[in-house]
């Protein structure tokens, strides 16, 4: 009897400990698919840029006046943590203080966000910052951070920009020694007045930020088809892509993550960011989207108190309103950076 009862612990004991293993293995595998850098990323820059030139022809004039002008530059800078970040920027057509700082997604870089700088920098009038995010482009990083630590990175590309684009200003408009700079008024000289547009990984860098206490010349955000967090976003990814429950690999790999890279899926919550924030917010999503599903954009936006406004793009799907409906998305944003940015 007694024997019987030690080769069922044993047994039992055993099960635990191989379903433990595989757990721990299947906890590693998830992080690192979900975390893992695009190997290829150094060269993601000049390919983007050839893929928006292909789908967004008539950006094609405007970047070809970038290039003949050297008007598309790089900047590096060292982040906090050590690691060199890279962004490219645009000084206005004219001098002003209007700035953009335009945030990309997932395994994306600054050149997937070319198209926008073409809305903010050739329709409306504003300098541009395009950064490439940790472990992203020609940024360095071992993991991607999913928009969590990211939005401290770009809290410092926003006084970067402020810096940059400030001091252009002044230089130009005491060049010109006068009180204005012909074509533009004099408030439009000196300290910035920004706007932090991000999509989809980016949009929820976007609203991290927000949540945060940001500098008086940031003045509004818009968000693209951003999470609610990156614990509703991998659940989501794991029913769809391998037909998985959340228990209990979600809080396995939530852990593991806390442990190598100091942050946890669950903490990663624009949600209760946008929740804290007091600055204007655009929420623009597609109705269709089926990879961030447009059912997140509800609980964002009505978390969100204050001053907010919402575009909901017809038959777009993930990250591609801009693409499906140019003007109308075009006139979102212009209407809320002319009402609370300008």
């Amino acid at each position: 009897m007694r024997s019987c009862r030690r080769r069922w612990l044993l047994g039992a004991g055993l099960v635990l400990v191989v379903l433990l293993l595989a757990l721990t293995g299947a906890s590693f595998y998830m992080l690192s698919y979900s975390l893992s850098p695009n190997p290829q990323r150094a060269t993601e820059n000049e390919r983007m840029l050839r893929e928006a030139e292909q789908t967004y022809p008539e950006i094609v004039p405007w970047i070809d006046s970038l290039r003949r002008a050297k008007a598309l530059r790089d900047t590096f800078v060292v982040m906090p943590t050590g690691e060199r970040h890279h962004a490219f920027f645009v000084y206005g057509r004219r001098p002003t203080s209007r700035t953009a700082v335009l945030v990309h997604g997932y395994h994306d870089c600054a050149m997937r966000m070319i198209q926008l700088g073409y809305v903010y920098h050739h329709l409306l009038g504003y300098n541009i910052l395009l950064p490439d995010l940790h472990a992203h482009g020609q940024s360095e990083g071992d993991a991607v951070q999913m928009g969590w630590k990211d939005r401290l990175d770009v809290l410092r590309w926003t006084a970067i920009a402020d810096s940059l684009f400030g001091a252009y200003n002044q230089r130009r408009a005491l060049s010109d020694s006068a009180a204005s700079v012909k074509g533009a008024m004099p408030s439009e000289v000196g300290s910035t007045r920004m706007v932090v547009h991000g999509v989809s990984m980016g949009a929820a860098t976007t609203m991290s930020l927000s949540g945060e206490a940001t500098p008086s010349y940031v003045r509004g955000f818009v968000e693209d088809c951003g999470y609610t967090s990156v614990w509703d976003e991998f659940t989501y990814e794991l029913k769809e892509q391998f037909g998985l429950p959340s228990f209990p690999l979600m809080w396995s790999t939530s852990m593991l993550c806390d442990l190598r890279y100091g942050w946890s899926f669950g903490e990663a919550s624009p949600l209760r960011q946008v929740a804290k924030c007091r600055k204007p917010m655009l929420f623009i999503h597609g109705m269709d989207d089926d990879y961030v599903p447009t059912r997140m954009v509800y609980p964002l936006y009505e978390a969100k108190r204050g001053a907010k406004m919402l575009y909901l793009a017809p038959g777009s799907r993930h990250a591609v309103s801009y693409r499906d409906h140019p003007k109308e998305y075009v006139a979102h944003v212009r209407a809320f950076c002319k009402k609370y940015v300008e």
